[in-house]
């Protein structure tokens, strides 16, 4: 696996011991990344060519919205390998939203809360 070393991504919150996430929801997609490569889904070039297309195609020329682009490859990558319909990622999308909009501020956001 070829992960971008801390010197290639110098925006990104960093402690002694590397990069860290600024939201939950990044290192959820992190990790939803690496396991769907180490369960054979994607090979990691395949990942990084994603990543990079993402981010060209967006005209991105610092890494201020590097989680989103890593967010939206992600969802690209995984409706063109069919692992889930664009459809579910909109009715999942919707529900998070209705979640977070139910939700009082401060609170923990669950689809619980989507009705």
């Amino acid at each position: 696996m070829n992960i971008p070393s801390p010197d290639e991504l110098p925006s990104l919150p960093r402690t002694d011991d590397g990069p860290v996430f600024a939201e939950p929801w990044q290192a959820k997609a992190f990790a939803m990344t690496v396991r769907l490569h180490e369960q054979g889904l994607f090979e990691w070039s395949e990942w990084a060519e994603a990543l990079g297309a993402q981010i060209t195609a967006a005209g991105a020329d610092d890494t201020t919205d590097y989680w989103l682009h890593w967010q939206a490859a992600l969802e690209r990558l995984a409706t063109g390998k069919e692992m889930v319909a664009p459809s579910e990622l909109v009715d999942r999308r919707d529900a998070w939203d209705r979640a977070a909009r139910a939700t009082p501020h401060g609170q923990p956001i669950t689809l619980d809360a989507a009705g």
